[in-house]
């Protein structure tokens, strides 16, 4: 993982999770506790963090910009914007008119949707943004998943929307993740939403999983599934090549954009 990315999943850690310990945050990226220091120092450098004994803590409300405090999901949204705006290009290319797809969270799912007008397509998802993005497209049939409003996160999450999963079917799902391990296990940071996701593998025919190159390899919290469950796998050259090499390995097919 490049250090900027891993920089970056240290702070929506720390958001997430509280102040945590340097072993904490070098267990859950995967590195030596080490780098985790160099990181932790750079980014308290930048002011972006506040280092304590044995870990750090994110800056108080009062010391960071409002919108990164009320909306991650437009933070988010500007890491690495070119790659995940040209995998959600290449993604968008294989859907074709007819089609019935199930679209994921997340920021990257917000870019291919976008990528969708002029497709005569039926959308089913969970995404709030994809759903302010398509709403007002008369040739796409939307599915709005009920559930409890993630407003932050721009999601619909819980029993609820797993119940509406059980009701539905796609020819496709576009599959988003906060990694991908060495050995092509996707992974996850949000406890939340895994089994959303798990239940949108079990309602596709097929799993296409879209990831930008910062992602290879990635870590999460919680493993969302294995190689075996993904078809194809979207991303761009900067992914790391033994990742794809596992992924290709397990006969997944792997698009570069």
């Amino acid at each position: 993982m490049l250090p900027q990315s891993r920089r970056e999943q240290i702070l929506r850690t720390l958001r997430a999770d509280g102040p945590s310990e340097v072993r904490s945050l070098a267990d859950k990226l995967g590195v030596s506790q080490a780098t985790i220091r160099r990181d932790l120092e750079q980014l308290d450098a930048d002011g972006k963090l506040t280092r304590v004994y044995g870990g750090a803590m994110t800056l108080s409300s009062g010391d960071i910009d409002s919108e990164d405090v009320d909306d991650p999901f437009a933070e988010v949204a500007t890491e690495r914007a070119e790659d995940k705006d040209a995998v959600a290009r290449a993604a968008a290319v294989m859907v074709q008119d007819g089609e019935t797809v199930l679209l994921d969270i997340g920021t990257t799912m917000h870019r291919l949707a976008h990528h969708l007008h002029g497709k005569r397509i039926t959308v089913i998802t969970s995404n709030l943004a994809v759903y302010d993005e398509l709403r007002d497209d008369a040739d796409i049939e939307l599915v709005l998943l009920g559930g409890m409003v993630r407003r932050r996160y721009h999601s619909l999450v819980g029993f609820l929307t797993e119940d509406n999963l059980r009701q539905v079917h796609a020819g496709r799902l576009f599959l988003g993740t906060s990694g991908v391990r060495g050995d092509g296990a996707v992974m996850d940071t949000t406890l939340v939403e895994v089994p959303l996701k798990r239940a949108m593998i079990k309602a596709a025919d097929q799993v296409v999983l879209v990831a930008d190159g910062g992602k290879f390899p990635g870590v999460g919290v919680a493993r969302v599934c294995g190689p075996d469950d993904l078809d194809v796998v979207v991303t761009t050259a900067s992914a790391d090549p033994a990742t794809r090499l596992a992924l290709q390995e397990a006969e997944v097919d792997v698009v570069t954009a």
